[in-house]
């Protein structure tokens, strides 16, 4: 069985405590008294800030304390979006014809809300069209403007041009 987060009931070390919670009058309690007004009120008294002076303790329920405690977490959890990249692969000498077509795909991607990865593949001795592939994907960013932002510029590693496009806010 596992160490529960908070000090409960007799876990509680302290001379004397800072009793809240509901239907408690509230102050400074010594331990005894403070235990005594939560089992009479049918409830656990938890330690809430170990470190004030005097410690906080409250009356409460504690497995629906800690049940409640997980509700939360599970849907702030929920709520956390999850980056999603697609990518976009060109070659150096991409036609007008399928450059189009790409960036059309790129532009349903950024309005989905994903990241667009665009990269240029330098294939063989293709390397030495690297100028044109840095227009292409400026040319790209540029048509793009209106739906996202660039992330990263154009870089260059070793036989990929890459350049990030995030999606702007949606409102």
């Amino acid at each position: 069985m596992k160490e529960d987060p908070h000090r409960i009931n007799g876990k509680i070390r302290a001379e004397e405590v800072r009793l809240v919670g509901d239907n408690v009058e509230m102050g400074v309690y010594p331990i005894k008294k403070a235990l005594d007004i939560a089992e009479e009120l049918g409830v656990d008294l938890v330690e809430i800030s170990p470190n004030a002076k005097p410690p906080v303790a409250k009356a409460m329920d504690y497995k629906k304390f800690l049940y409640e405690q997980k509700k939360r977490e599970k849907s702030l959890k929920a709520k956390a979006s999850k980056v999603v990249i697609k990518e976009i692969r060109f070659g150096p000498n991409t036609d007008d014809h399928d450059y189009e077509f790409k960036k059309n795909h790129g532009k349903k991607f950024l309005e989905d809300g994903a990241k667009l990865k665009a990269y240029v593949f330098f294939k063989g001795r293709s390397i030495v069209f690297k100028d044109q592939g840095e227009i292409l994907l400026l040319r790209l960013a540029q048509d793009l403007e209106e739906v996202g932002k660039v992330e990263q510029m154009p870089k260059l590693e070793g036989k990929r041009m890459t350049m990030f496009i995030a999606p702007k806010k949606v409102k």
